[in-house]
């Protein structure tokens, strides 16, 4: 009886304390605004747009699913090879037999200062903030006092609640440095902080104390060319959050598949595994098909929880699109593309 005091009511009081964590995807690499502000623009081309979606453990209760959407438009900013980004970052999860829900509407901005005339060296600042929803649906929740004799009474008095939603504003910054070495060389790193305006997360207006504390991160991207037509590409993240620490890295080897044809007809295989500490192994495989990528991702559960799971976490699905523009200002030419990833 008590199990089905469910963990959706859990969720409510996690989503509650001081110490919650954030949302994250097993493939971060393919939604660098919710890694950095300061990542946006830092690839090839001129505007990308990204889709994620994520269903996680299925296998031991309601699954908790996630998606997200971005757009990053890159714009030059004077002679001197200068870069404006403007984006957007958009996440919607659902969670449990509750359906908690949280919903973000993220704009970014992001200035890339060049830090050299005839190399590829950036420093870039960024700035992002926007509203933030949160509800969860109270007549789903099964509660103690609503098991009547040893039998479940829907209408039995329980629990009433205050309110079951509000809304916040959020907030968050970082700063990127990217640069190449050589030819064949090109990486990033990063840092940043988000909630820096340490928003108020509580549903009982009691709680009203209870602030979502900020997240600090650090960022990494490597690509290696080992020939012409195939890559080594690494990433890693680093970040805390309250009591919270987790640590996400791992590779792809990349091949080009139509390595004669002009680069912006390029079609790319890569393959790779990440690992994120203490939780989960995820094997991942990518296409790049032109101006299109597709990439799929499953988490082999490692934690406490892989008992329960028979180790299985959850798959993820993610698309992207890259393009350049065909006009641009009249000085474009002087300024280069922010990155390579």
């Amino acid at each position: 009886m008590k199990k089905i005091l469910i963990a959706s009511f859990i969720l409510i009081i996690a989503v509650s304390t001081s110490k919650a964590q954030d949302l994250s995807f097993s493939q971060f690499y393919e939604t660098p605004l919710l890694r950095n502000p300061a990542l946006a623009g830092v690839f090839d081309g001129d505007i990308r747009v990204v889709g994620a979606f994520r269903n996680q453990w299925q296998s031991i209760t309601t699954p908790f699913q996630t998606g997200a959407a971005s757009i990053e438009y890159k714009i030059p900013f004077n002679q001197y090879g200068d870069w404006l980004t403007l984006g957007l970052q958009t996440t919607h999860d659902v969670a449990g037999d509750i359906k908690l829900k949280r919903t973000q509407l993220l704009p970014v901005l992001n200035f890339h200062k060049s830090l050299s005339a005839d190399e590829d060296n950036y420093l870039s600042i960024a700035f992002m903030a926007g509203p933030v929803s949160s509800q969860f649906d109270p007549t789903q929740l099964k509660l103690n006092d609503q098991f009547v004799g040893g039998s479940y009474n829907p209408n039995a008095p329980s629990q009433v609640f205050e309110r079951t939603g509000y809304n916040y504003w959020d907030a968050s910054t970082g700063i990127s440095y990217s640069s190449s070495y050589g030819e064949d060389i090109k990486y990033y790193v990063g840092v940043g902080m988000f909630h820096f305006n340490k928003p108020k997360v509580a549903f009982f207006t009691s709680n009203s104390d209870v602030t979502l504390q900020p997240k600090y991160v650090v960022n990494g991207g490597l690509t290696i060319h080992t020939t012409e037509v195939n890559r080594v590409v690494m990433y890693a993240d680093y970040f805390t959050q309250g009591g919270n620490k987790q640590f996400l890295a791992g590779a792809m080897y990349g091949t080009d598949i139509a390595e004669h044809l002009e680069d912006e007809r390029k079609m790319s295989i890569y393959l790779g595994a990440f690992y994120r500490m203490n939780d989960a192994i995820v094997p991942m495989v990518k296409m790049d098909m032109y101006k299109l990528g597709i990439g799929l991702s499953y988490d082999v559960t490692v934690n406490k929880l892989k008992t329960a799971s028979q180790m299985r976490g959850g798959f993820e699905l993610t698309m992207s699109y890259k393009a350049n523009l065909t006009r641009r200002s009249a000085y474009s030419n002087a300024v280069r593309c922010v990155g390579g990833f």
